[in-house]
């Protein structure tokens, strides 16, 4: 393996740690990894609620909303429709479990048994015979053209919530809300189903708590410049700016009727900071029997914000948080705007009590209920591997933080039967334990019992279910390893075929419920995009996954026309075909297997090392630094570290019956690390280090928990004997 360490400017590091405030080491590790904006630094520093963004900037989201308190308003039926995986299981409980405690007429369906994945016409047409007239669908519906037309037909609206890529036509639903739509202007595009889903029931607490909701509010601030004034107004709408206006002014020179404030601020509420100030400005523009009404919100800001009291906004510009994440210099009204923005989420966050969450149980506080709705989203967000970047890593990190303090029903379950309760958390925990278990229900065709451990009341009847989803897990281990078993030759066997770029499995003996799982083993073993695929007498199901950065969703495109439906996204992607397309389609993949690209790959496996560590540094202390970048997965991987010139105090091989891995103590000084190192034994074996040697090493951080004990350790990558 080749080390390599990216070289960076020590003045940019010092740049970051200042301007940021963060530690020299945090500052250089972010810089190594390309994190040097404002906006990406801020979601590895910040993890507060109010960083996440608006739902509200999500296209539709506004409709949304109005058409599910119209539901609400006249008692109408709601259906709720998700996928059958963890993202579609954990959406449809927080949106159908949010709806439900709002008191709303919801029920809520997954594909189940041989169903295949999305709303179907025969759940369509069965809602409509009941009377139902609101669908709404989570984690699927951008690619059910038929079955929403068929809801249009009978009078049935539908609101799509998804955040699979869209084609270029769209369903004629009521609305659609998906971060992926081609003109959506919403900043952040990998959300879950989950994260979408989760996005909505925050714009309904929003709408039903806040008295700003749907209201256009102008925020007003005039500033000096040479000899004019310059006026300014954000027009906002739930908190989104929707239109701005600058006037420049020089004194006495126009009346105000000569310029677009009358017509920007016809019929509006304004607001200002320190309206004497302002009322004194507009008077020496525009002279003193030109009135503006205007509400002075500075003191009643200046009480929910204790340091911002009293005090101007170009000086309160100095002390924002926010200001200091901008990569622009922000304006008066910028930070008038920010403030106001965290005034009403405080404001409503303190006025809140008794709010519905979808956990079934009535929290005391609006805070308790989105810990527990937060939960499903950071399962969805791990389970669907999305990008840990942006507000995925708050939704995350405040998801599992608030899984370790109170498990929402359901999950608290499941967590003991897997015996991971009272425990620090990490993001693979979930993804290795947790979601694996959740998954087992779709794999073995009653994907119906996961989602119900998440909706049913009684603590008897969950645990029984959490037992049924535990012993499903084995029984699909059993099903993917005997099915490895027997494809792992076959899809070798077909490499040439395909000019070994993609590996398929094509068969009757692969059962439809794990395709994904056999597709992933086989991209992994092979290191290159991998399809699996059940046939059926009549129809077949596919499972695409991802390798070497290829977009699988270009595949899937240039198939489509042999598809009944296919979906996903850039890593993993499913279809479902007509047997009698099987040779079109084999053919269809040779040519384009010829025609793939990848990046060329190295001859030698390169570490990428985040930093180099001194001796001091190797304490249990520097788990803090971990704990700061976590949570860690796609797009950010953990930290890898170096150090050098460690002494091996102490070698154990571990493994049975034969033993292929060791475990050391390396002692840095101050503290001796207990670390594990893989497929090694070997090289101790073979002599290349033994006790007493001086060893160079690069290697992760972790916990070890041993009988509720927590012990620090590390995982080492490589490790060499020191020069």
């Amino acid at each position: 393996m080749k080390w390599e360490k990216k070289g960076i400017s020590s003045d940019q590091v010092k740049e970051i740690s200042a301007k940021y405030g963060c530690d020299l080491l945090t500052a250089s590790i972010l810089l190594r990894r390309g994190f040097c904006t404002g906006d990406s630094i801020r979601y590895f520093l910040e993890d507060d609620l109010m960083s996440v963004r608006n739902p509200f900037a999500l296209d539709g989201m506004e409709d949304a909303v109005e058409r599910i308190l119209a539901a609400r308003e006249e008692g109408e039926k709601v259906l709720v429709f998700g996928d059958g995986d963890v993202d579609g299981i954990t959406a449809t409980a927080l949106l159908a479990g949010y709806l439900e405690n709002l008191g709303m007429a919801v029920t809520w369906r997954i594909p189940t048994g041989d169903e295949s994945y999305g709303l179907s016409a025969e759940a369509v047409n069965e809602f409509a015979a009941n009377d139902g007239t609101l669908i709404i669908t989570v984690d699927c519906g951008i690619s059910r053209f038929a079955e929403i037309k068929r809801a249009c037909e009978l009078s049935v609206d539908v609101i799509v919530t998804d955040h699979h890529e869209p084609q270029e036509e769209l369903p004629q639903a009521l609305v659609i809300i998906n971060p992926k739509l081609k003109d959506s202007k919403y900043a952040f595009r990998d959300l879950s189903g989950c994260g979408v889903a989760y996005k909505l029931v925050c714009a309904l607490r929003f709408a039903l708590k806040s008295e700003i909701y749907g209201q256009q509010i102008c925020l007003l601030n005039t500033r000096p410049v040479n000899d004019a004034w310059i006026i300014e107004i954000a027009k906002t709408r739930n908190l989104q700016v929707i239109d701005t206006l600058t006037e420049t002014i020089i004194p006495g020179m126009v009346s105000i009727n000569e310029t677009r404030l009358p017509a920007f601020l016809e019929g509006q509420q304004i607001l200002v900071w320190d309206a004497a100030l302002q009322k004194q400005t507009l008077a020496k523009l525009f002279g003193k029997s030109v009135e503006v009404g205007m509400l002075d919100i500075a003191q009643q800001i200046g009480k929910m914000i204790p340091q911002t009291a009293g005090i101007s906004l170009l000086r309160i510009r100095e002390l924002s948080k926010i200001a200091k994440y901008s990569d622009k210099e922000l304006s008066e009204l910028d930070v008038f705007v920010n403030l106001f923005t965290s005034y009403v989420l405080l404001l409503n966050k303190n006025l809140s009590r008794g709010e519905p969450s979808s956990s079934g149980y009535a929290p005391g506080s609006d805070a308790e209920a989105d810990n527990a709705d937060i939960q499903l989203a950071a399962l969805g967000t791990i389970a669907d591997i999305m990008p840990l970047l942006d507000e995925n890593r708050i939704i995350v990190r405040r998801g599992l933080e608030a899984l370790e303090r109170k498990p929402r029903p359901g999950l608290l379950q499941l967590l003991q039967k897997l015996d991971l309760t009272g425990r620090h958390f990490e993001a693979k925990d979930i993804s290795w334990k947790l979601c694996p278990v959740i998954n087992a229900a779709r794999r073995m065709g009653s994907a119906e019992t996961a989602a119900a451990l998440f909706f049913e009341k009684d603590p008897v009847k969950r645990e029984k279910l959490a037992s049924e989803l535990t012993v499903m897990n084995e029984k699909r281990r059993e099903l993917e390893d005997e099915t490895w078993t027997v494809m792992e030759p076959v899809i070798y066997k077909n490499l040439s075929e395909y000019d070994n770029k993609i590996a398929l499995a094509f068969s009757d003996k692969i059962n439809k419920g794990v395709t994904g799982l056999i597709a992933q083993r086989a991209s992994r073993n092979f290191d290159i995009p991998a399809i699996a695929v059940s046939a059926g007498e009549e129809i077949c199901t596919g499972s695409l996954r991802s390798a070497r950065g290829y977009n699988v969703c270009d595949l899937l495109e240039q198939c489509s026309g042999l598809f009944i439906d296919s979906g996903g996204h850039q890593a993993a992607g499913g279809f479902t075909m007509l047997m009698k397309n099987r040779e079109t389609f084999l053919e269809r993949l040779k040519s384009i297997a010829a025609n793939m690209e990848f990046d060329e790959k190295q001859d030698e496996q390169i570490i990428q090392i985040d930093a180099e560590l001194p001796h001091d540094y190797l304490t249990p202390d520097i788990l803090k630094l971990t704990d700061r970048f976590e949570p860690y997965g796609k797009q950010n991987e953990q930290l890898v570290f170096m150090a050098k010139k460690l002494t091996v105090r102490e070698i154990n091989f571990i493994g049975k019956p034969e033993s292929k891995h060791i475990k050391i103590t390396l002692d840095a000084g101050k503290h001796k690390w207990p670390a594990v190192y893989w497929q090694s034994a070997d090289r101790v074996t073979n002599g290349e280090f033994g006790v007493n040697d001086k060893v160079d090493v690069v290697f992760n951080l972790s916990r070890d928990y041993y009988r509720g004990n927590e012990t620090p350790q590390m995982i080492i990558m490589d490790l060499r004997k020191s020069e």
